[in-house]
């Protein structure tokens, strides 16, 4: 992965605030709470911010407590990644090695990995360099570039029809994005890939039509589509229908069992 990606992201991201992260020397913030439920949790949905959030700001979107309605069992960690530490390239490892690999220690039998907008590019970035390592992958309106790398693959009917190219030589604000899109390839040419991926956005996103030459690789069950914008007033109720379906439907992209969810998006 090129050093600067996540540096060139973040400059791009369309949201307010210019917010600093940690040291590298320093580990990630975090805030663990526990599941709702009095036995012993063995399962952890791990929450990556978008740009303009911080620990306070994930425990007031609610997103905490939709997790732990869907999934009582499961314990949640928000891990405070910011715009410094993705500026310096390593957010992905320090995500490893100060959350992910702890909580393998701890014994969780399932680690889900969650991510709202610049958070859900964080999330897709950990899982190119960490295939497998969690149980899967919940993104909420991930960032995923603009302009010429996505163009460049709407121009070529879709993402199943679209050959990523050799990056060499090319200028950091479209490699970096051409590192992600190869990677959103990898996962639309292999279904147990795209099984673990699950994806809610909504209508008004200005990021939806990027989002939108991803959702049709994944099954259809596993694309959720509400009303409103980048928000947290969509992800928040988002996420926990998301979670209700892996439960009643465990991955089966023909089934739609979030009773009052939106249509789902249709390419």
């Amino acid at each position: 992965m090129r050093h600067a990606l996540l540096l060139i992201a973040a400059l791009c991201l369309p949201l307010a605030g210019c917010l600093p992260g940690t040291r590298a020397d320093q580990p990630i913030p975090t805030l663990h709470l526990p599941a709702a439920s009095q036995a012993a949790s063995k399962r952890l949905v791990v929450v990556l911010p978008g740009r303009a959030d911080d620990l306070a700001a994930l425990r007031r979107s609610g997103v905490a407590d939709a997790i732990r309605r869907a999934w009582p069992d499961a314990d949640v960690t928000f891990a405070e990644l910011r715009l410094g530490d993705y500026r310096r390239g390593d957010a992905p490892e320090r995500l490893h090695r100060d959350v992910m690999l702890p909580a393998q220690a701890a014994g969780y039998r399932e680690i889900w990995l969650a991510g709202a907008s610049l958070g859900g590019m964080g999330t897709l970035m950990y899982d190119r360099l960490h295939p497998g390592a969690t149980a899967g992958l919940i993104l909420l309106a991930p960032y995923l570039g603009e302009g010429a790398v996505p163009d460049s693959v709407a121009a070529a009917g879709g993402l199943s029809r679209w050959t990523p190219p050799d990056t060499a030589g090319l200028p950091e604000r479209d490699a970096w994005q051409y590192d992600l899109w190869r990677h959103l390839h990898a996962i639309s040419a292999d279904p147990a890939a795209a099984g673990r991926v699950w994806l809610a956005y909504g209508r008004e996103d200005r990021l939806r039509p990027a989002i939108e030459l991803f959702a049709p690789a994944l099954p259809a069950g596993h694309v959720l589509l509400r009303d409103g914008g980048h928000r947290w007033q969509v992800w928040t109720p988002a996420i926990e229908a998301l979670l209700r379906r892996i439960d009643a439907g465990h991955g089966d992209p023909g089934r739609n069992d979030a009773a009052g969810d939106a249509t789902q998006a249709s390419p």
